[in-house]
């Protein structure tokens, strides 16, 4: 029987174990500007996939992210040993790390969503003084129509549901 909340709390304290892990004890430079976003455990616990991103120095410096998986790759071993002695299960997940690509795609929305706002703009201040072509009542019906339906009774009688229909 899988328990979704244990293995989420499960998932919550590996987040922290690995992240202090990196910070604190495992001394790979490549690992410097590499940050734990979210950990994943399978539902019978053995398996955890720990999503990671890569921070720039700048905003012109694109982060290496080949270096930070290789480094990850390298302390994968050392990362579970520290995780296994922390943790209080009887099997040890094991570790697959995978690069979080959800901080790119939110990126590029904002960048869509911004660039959408000022086009919007665009079209706002240049329909700010304009009219509307054509009449202003297009379904105003012109005085010679309206004394023709006035004229036929017929036209503006009362229909009884109770008569049928002539044709």
């Amino acid at each position: 029987m899988v328990d979704h909340a244990r293995a989420a709390r499960l998932a919550k304290r590996i987040q922290q174990i690995i992240a202090l892990a990196i910070e604190h004890e495992i001394k790979d430079p490549r690992l410097e500007l590499v940050t734990i976003t979210d950990v994943r455990v399978t539902g019978d616990l053995h398996d955890a996939t720990v999503f990671y991103t890569v921070r720039g120095r700048t905003v012109e410096d694109r982060p290496d992210v080949q270096l930070a998986e290789e480094a990850l790759a390298k302390a994968k071993g050392q990362l579970r040993k520290i995780m296994g002695d922390q943790l209080s299960v009887r099997f040890t997940p094991t570790l697959s790390f995978s690069v979080d690509t959800v901080p790119e795609a939110s990126a590029h929305m904002e960048a869509l969503l911004a660039k959408a706002r000022a086009q919007d703009e665009v079209i706002r201040q240049s329909a700010a003084g304009a009219k509307p072509a054509g009449d202003p009542d297009p379904y105003r019906i012109s005085d010679d129509a309206d004394s023709a339906v006035d004229a036929d009774p017929a036209v503006n009688a009362p229909r009884n549901p109770a008569e049928p229909e002539e044709r």
